[in-house]
C-alpha cells in the first residue's frame, strides 16, 4: 500500500515523527458522545505499531490534518475483504465532505489491489456513526463485533 494517496482536495499520508502530535490532538476536537465512539488516534496509532497487518494514515486537507484512518488487511483469507478499524474526521471538518472523499480514495486503493469489500463497525446510540456509513452504502451483516454492528460496502 501506498505512502500517500488521494487527490488536491482529501489526501491519505503516512505519519511521521513530526506529524504524529498533530494526528493525535484530533481526537480531542470530537464531541463527548464521539469520543464515546472511537479510541483517540494516539492509541490507535501504538495498537497499529503491535499489528501486522495495520494501515494508517492521517487525513489531510492541503497541509491540515483533519483526520485519521487506519485499516486492518489481515481478514479471513477466505474472505476478500479489509476492515476499517478506526476512522475520525475532526469536529471542524465534519460535514465538509473529508469522510465521503477519504472513504472514496480507500475504495480506490482497495479496489486496486483486487479487493472486493470493506468491513466496519459501529456502536449504537448518540454519536453514532451509522449514518454516515449508511449513506455511504454501508450495509449490515448481521454480525456483531465487540459489542458493535458489522456492516459491509461491497463492490
Amino acid at each position: 500500500m501506498t505512502d500517500s494517496i488521494g487527490g488536491p482536495d482529501v489526501e491519505l499520508r503516512r505519519i511521521t515523527a513530526d506529524t504524529v502530535w498533530e494526528v493525535c490532538k484530533l481526537s480531542y476536537t470530537l464531541s463527548p458522545e464521539q469520543r464515546e465512539m472511537v479510541a483517540d488516534n494516539g492509541i490507535s496509532i501504538a495498537e497499529a505499531h503491535f499489528s501486522d497487518a495495520a494501515w494508517f494514515r492521517g487525513i489531510y486537507h492541503g497541509d491540515q490534518p483533519v483526520g485519521f484512518v487506519m485499516l486492518d488487511l489481515g481478514m479471513d483469507p477466505d474472505e476478500p475483504g479489509v476492515s476499517l478499524w478506526r476512522f475520525m474526521i475532526a469536529g471542524p471538518h465534519q460535514g465538509k465532505g473529508f469522510g465521503r472523499r477519504t472513504i472514496d480514495s480507500v475504495v480506490a486503493l482497495l479496489k486496486a489491489r483486487g479487493t472486493t469489500a470493506l468491513y466496519t463497525s459501529y456502536g449504537q446510540g448518540p454519536g453514532s456513526p451509522e449514518g454516515f456509513y449508511r449513506s455511504l452504502g454501508f450495509r449490515p451483516t448481521g454480525g456483531v463485533v465487540d459489542h458493535e454492528i458489522e456492516a459491509v460496502l461491497r463492490w
